[in-house]
């Protein structure tokens, strides 16, 4: 699903940010890849990971 679905992406955002402030760039990459995992395990869907990848891949 590519189509805006929150109802607050602007809230998100901000809690994204706020969860990498204080980290040095280590730190920001292994909470990164704690929450991709957490979300992942979240979906639990691996054809909606697997396209959840192409699509992230894609759109650099």
């Amino acid at each position: 699903m590519t189509a805006p679905n929150m109802a607050n992406p602007d809230d998100f955002y901000e809690a994204l940010i706020d969860m990498h402030r204080d980290l040095d760039e280590a730190q920001s990459q292994a909470v990164n890849a704690r929450l991709i995992l957490l979300l992942a395990n979240h979906i639990g869907d691996m054809q909606v990971l697997r396209e959840a990848m192409t699509h992230a891949r894609t759109e650099t």
